[in-house]
Parts: structure tokens; C-alpha cells; sequence
């Protein structure tokens, strides 16, 4: 089975992350999917973009959520990656939806709070996708679960990060079967687990049996994308799209 492949942030090895730049790029590479975080504005619209404020990627100390639309627009987010890119702007969702092709899933991580849901149950109501299209994803338990009972008929997974422990025996904390369970009895439909380095054989299997989906994030080597393939595990968020695709194709 080739795992699908989810472009992180875009294509944002090559293009300026959580734009429609990026979004483009991915699809031109042949992702299957393209993954973006959001954030409400002042004015209550939701944006692409992963940090709290506009200074690494727009050059200003602004807090997103204390910015309206129009004043986030102001700002050129694409020539701190490169001047081929001067002039993109920081999209909505909206814009980002309008993008995704037929066939082609978007990811959307939520970097905010309860607030935002109500403004993506709008939109999403409102997008010409498809409700398989979109994927919901959040670092935040409850969140991800209150986006579920708002929006039952969306597939939600949550997103994870566990560490390496050094114990021979549970070398992940927390343990994969403690969030396979947790995501069990919330009703949500998958995990989005982080690349360990000293995940054992068969814990993506273990994670499969339940009926639960599995994604992965973020890997850009072959090799390692070769691995996770073979136990088994559904998407990858990567990146490099290309790249793998390339190397899992070879």
C-alpha cells in the first residue's frame, strides 16, 4: 500500500508555508493531500498560518487575533522564503478550500481555541468541497472532540507527540495504546502521530487493528518513509512531497 501523502503547510520546502503558493505547489507535485493550520482574526475570519503572530514569516510583531482580515492582508508573507514569491498574502480558509481539486484532501489543524468553531462550521458549510475532502486535526484534546460534536459527519483526528523514554520496555511516553484509547472513547476517527525515531515494529499495526486511520508527521527521508510503509501506516505528512513520492514510487 502506498501511503497517501499530505503536503505540510504546502509544499513548504520550496514555497512560503500556508500559502496558496504552497497549496498550489503541492498539487502541482502530486500530493494527495495538502495540510494547513488556521487562526481566527479580530474579526472572526479564519487564516492559514502556524504561529501566534506575523513576525517570522511577515516581518511584524502582530498577534494574529489581534488583527483584522484587512491589516493581516498588508503584509507580504512570501519574501522571507524567497523574492520569487514576493507578494503572497496570508490566505482564509475560504481561499485555501477554493484550491482544492476534485480527488485532493486539505488538512486542517486547529491553532486556536472552542471560539473558532462556529466560524469553521461556516465555512466549511459554504466550501464546494466535499465534506470527505477536509480532514480536522488538533494538538488539543478537547478541541478536536468539540469539533467532532459540532461537525459528526467530518472525519477529526488528534494530533500527538509522544517522546522516547529509554525504558527497553515502554519506549514511548505516553504509550500509543493510552491514546489509541482516548481517541476510542471520544469517537474521533484517527491518530496524527509524531515521527520517533524508536517507534517499534508493529505499533502502527496495533494502532491499524483498532479501525482507528494514521497519519504521520513530519518525515522527509526515503528511507524512513520506506519503513513506515512497510508497517503499514496510512499518510505522511512530509515537507518534500516530491521527494517521496519519488522514492516510494521508485
Amino acid at each position: 500500500m502506498t501511503p497517501e501523502i499530505i503536503a505540510h503547510r504546502g509544499a513548504s520546502a520550496a514555497a512560503p508555508e500556508n500559502t496558496l503558493a504552497a497549496i498550489q505547489l503541492a498539487w502541482h507535485q502530486g500530493a494527495d493531500a495538502a495540510e494547513i493550520d488556521v487562526q481566527l482574526t479580530a474579526d472572526g475570519e479564519l487564516v492559514a498560518i502556524h504561529d501566534d503572530t506575523m513576525l517570522r514569516t511577515g516581518g511584524v510583531d502582530w498577534a494574529v487575533k489581534n488583527c483584522t482580515l484587512a491589516k493581516l492582508k498588508t503584509r507580504d508573507v512570501g519574501s522571507w522564503k524567497s523574492p520569487q514569491f514576493a507578494g503572497e498574502r496570508i490566505p482564509t480558509l475560504t481561499e485555501v478550500l477554493d484550491i482544492v481539486p476534485s480527488g485532493k484532501r486539505l488538512f486542517i489543524e486547529m491553532k486556536c481555541g472552542l471560539d473558532t468553531i462556529p466560524e469553521l462550521v461556516r465555512v466549511l458549510s459554504a466550501a464546494k468541497t466535499v465534506r470527505e475532502q477536509t480532514m480536522l486535526i488538533s494538538l488539543d484534546f478537547d478541541v478536536i472532540v468539540a469539533v467532532k460534536h459540532a461537525l459528526p459527519e467530518r472525519s477529526a483526528f488528534w494530533a500527538t507527540e509522544q517522546f522516547a523514554t529509554g525504558e527497553a520496555r515502554s519506549p514511548l511516553r505516553p504509550m500509543t495504546s493510552e491514546l489509541v484509547q482516548r481517541v476510542l472513547s471520544a469517537g474521533l476517527d484517527g491518530l496524527d502521530i509524531n515521527d520517533v525515531v524508536v517507534r517499534p515494529t508493529g505499533d502502527i499495526a496495533s494502532i491499524r487493528q483498532t479501525g482507528i486511520a494514521t497519519c504521520i508527521w513530519t518525515v522527509n527521508s526515503i528511507e524512513r518513509a520506506r519503513w513506515l510503509r512497510a508497517e503499514g501506516i496510512e499518510s505522511i505528512t512530509t515537507d518534500v512531497p516530491a521527494r517521496l513520492l519519488a522514492g516510494l514510487t521508485e
